[in-house]
């Protein structure tokens, strides 16, 4: 399926997106959007319906303003505000049932080193009566008389909503030693009355999902380095262990994804294959069904199981892009109109479980168009626009993304995704308009993780409309891409992963696409660490780099225990790491050849260098450790730290002041200016 076309005109108004001019009419070039426009918090940032699709609640704010929740009734559509903070903002929040809302707080206004309280825990009916706290906000060593009846600070919603058909929720209680996560009890709320009651769980139990009534059903638990799946009899409400098998390393075993309306439990699995699938779980077997239920070609699965009250609806799952399969042929045909109004954009429809109106929920993206929420009247075909991430985004000026693969020089075929700028023309075409253009190498983080997938990304379209290429490879180590990509990879930071960066780098400069004298690394995390080696391995491809919040020393992720604690657990650190990583002392060698820090020296290319002065993933010792080895020979780099912020910048102000030194660092360096 091919997702990459080009954006049509506007077939309804609420949608107020620019059409595309013909080049013969194309306007002067204007001035690219501003950093703002890509990096503000947006004023909608979530929507749900009610269970009956009656209601719409919606996360909103205006600029500069608080986030709050607020109903809108869809007969009248009348507006309440139903929950809002005069010192934070609304957090998650999702419907209880028919009537009633639970919601928690965050705050968008303070970094990582400045947040010192919990989410809390907060229930109001759509109407806005019958507000009630049920736990704490704050975490207390003393409880005051007026606390004695809310659960503690620790206390968290479930990400998974339950029957939504009374009072009652079910929440979480994560209990740690230090970093390390112990366990986590699972507690019966009444949203009304504030009582809770505690169910008896699996030792070391981590998570938990709901059946099709609402009950917990599974509980995964972690003990030493493997994970194990138990299941909770219904009768007599004991837990057996289903199934235990290696939590980091091994290629068996399964994900528990959901249950289905008549009780069928449905969970990923690999089942000897390389790729993982949807698969059936037979409790009387005590075993998962040879038969997948959905198999995705060239992917893993990774997706969500779509039901109502009363049928399983559909799956949907992650391609090259975001898709539904769906099962139910009228949502087959109610997909079918939606897509024929919006025939360039991936659209997601979200039903109520139990609806009593025609309303569903839509959200619409594509590689050009950031996410739009819109809903749709099924009786009467018409739309209504709920909001928007990124507002001030004109799709026009976006760039065209594609999946592309290359070889890299053992013979692996590497994915990646490429965007070009809007005036160099489709990249989906193969016949590029730009040729020779500036071009980022932008390495995603984790490394364990799936780098991209199709759609509008904000840090890509800033880059691509300042006039870059960008090049986003999936390295060998990355997930979604099958056991074995993702096997190749371990132990090969600075190795055969970095080599698969470059052979990237080396295919666009083959292919017409890069400017060999302007290419510049950049990334964060593990991308960080990787622009730092690739600087290292490969001086004569990258004239710059760029690395924020990177790893700068492998034997500091292991032992780093400076001013800030490294929030990767022990026992990460001991079963997990050693084999995805390596082990400190057996691979001390290739350590020390491979970290950054011991290679300072030979970076002598430009360098951007940003670090948070509270994370905690790579603390901030990493960063500065480095600037000083790479400054005392190579006095081209900059530095710059933001106290407040943790893995990531959390602030507007900071998003705002990077990408501007980001800017300003690329423009210098292989900006357009620099062609000859």
């Amino acid at each position: 399926m091919r997702l990459c076309r080009r954006l049509a005109l506007p077939l309804f108004a609420c949608l107020a997106l620019l059409a595309i001019p013909p080049a013969s009419q194309a306007a002067p070039a204007a001035p690219p959007p501003a950093v703002e426009a890509f990096f503000d918090n947006p004023t909608f940032s979530g929507a749900e319906l009610s269970p009956d699709a009656r209601h719409l609640a919606v996360r909103t704010s205006q600029p500069g303003g608080r986030d709050l929740l607020a109903v809108v009734d869809l007969a009248t559509m009348a507006i309440k505000v139903v929950g809002n903070f005069g010192d934070a903002d609304v957090g998650a929040f999702y419907w209880v049932n028919n009537d009633r809302l639970v919601f928690t707080s965050a705050d968008k206004q303070l970094g990582a080193a400045d947040i010192d309280f919990a989410p809390g825990l907060y229930a109001v009916n759509r109407d806005g009566s019958a507000f009630r706290q049920l736990a704490e906000r704050r975490g207390s060593f003393v409880r005051t008389p007026s606390m004695r009846d809310l659960l503690p600070w620790n206390t968290y919603m479930m990400r998974q909503r339950g029957a939504q058909a009374g009072d009652s929720i079910y929440v979480v209680n994560p209990h740690f030693r230090g970093n390390e996560l112990l366990d986590v009890d699972l507690l019966r709320l009444n949203t009304v009355t504030g009582r809770s009651s505690p169910v008896k769980r699996p030792r070391n139990a981590r998570g938990y999902l709901l059946d099709n009534t609402g009950e917990p059903r599974i509980a995964t638990a972690v003990e030493d380095g493997d994970e194990q799946v138990w299941y909770r009899d219904p009768q007599s409400d004991a837990w057996r262990k289903l199934a235990q098998f290696p939590r980091y390393a091994g290629s068996g075993g399964f994900r528990p994804a959901a249950f289905g309306p008549d009780g069928t439990l449905y969970v990923e699995a690999r089942m000897s294959a390389d790729k993982s699938a949807l698969y059936r779980y037979d409790f009387a077997s005590n075993a998962v069904e040879p038969k997948p239920l959905l198999r995705v070609a060239g992917y893993d699965f990774d997706g969500a199981v779509l039901t109502s009250a009363d049928k399983l609806l559909g799956v949907r799952v992650k391609t090259d892009a975001s898709t539904t399969e769906w099962f139910d042929p009228a949502m087959k045909a109610l997909q079918a109109r939606i897509d024929a109004r919006l025939p360039n954009t991936v659209n997601l429809i979200s039903v109520a479980p139990r609806a009593q109106t025609p309303w569903v929920l839509v959200q619409s993206h594509s590689d050009v168009q950031p996410r739009v929420t819109l809903l749709f009247n099924s009786a009467t075909d018409t739309f209504n626009k709920v909001g928007d991430s990124h507002g001030k985004i004109d799709p026009a000026r976006m760039g065209r993304q594609d999946l592309v693969h290359y070889k890299a020089r053992d013979g692996r075929m590497i994915p990646a995704w490429l965007t070009l700028p809007k005036e160099a023309g489709d990249s989906g075409t193969g016949n590029h308009a730009g040729k020779n253009l500036p071009m980022v190498v932008l390495v995603h983080g984790g490394p364990y993780t799936r780098g991209a997938s199709w759609g509008w990304d904000a840090e890509v379209q800033f880059l691509a409309s300042r006039g870059y290429a960008v090049l986003q490879p999936e390295f060998r180590g990355s997930t979604g891409f099958g056991f074995d990509h993702f096997r190749a990879g371990w132990k090969q930071w600075g190795l055969a992963m970095q080599n698969d960066i470059a052979d990237g780098t080396r295919w666009a400069i083959a292919g017409g696409v890069a400017d060999p004298k302007r290419i510049c690394i950049a990334g964060a995390s593990y991308g960080g660490y990787a622009t730092l080696m690739g600087l290292v391995n490969d001086p004569d491809l990258y004239r710059c780099g760029v690395d924020w919040v990177g790893v700068t020393d492998i034997d500091l992720l292991f032992t780093g225990h400076w001013s800030f604690t490294s929030d990767l657990s022990d026992s990460y650190k001991q079963y997990g790491m050693p084999v995805l990583i390596g082990d400190p002392k057996a691979d001390h060698a290739q350590f020390k050849a491979t970290s950054p820090l011991a290679q300072a020296a030979r970076i002598t290319q430009p360098l951007l260098l940003a670090y948070g002065g509270a994370d905690r993933r790579v603390p901030v010792y990493h960063g500065k450790k480095f600037y000083a080895a790479v400054k005392a020979t190579n006095p081209d780099v900059e530095y710059v730290q933001y106290d407040e912020e943790g893995h990531g910048w959390a602030l507007p102000k900071n998003r705002f002041d990077f990408w501007r030194r980001v800017e300003r660092f690329l423009d210098k360096n292989i900006g357009a200016q620099r062609a000859q």
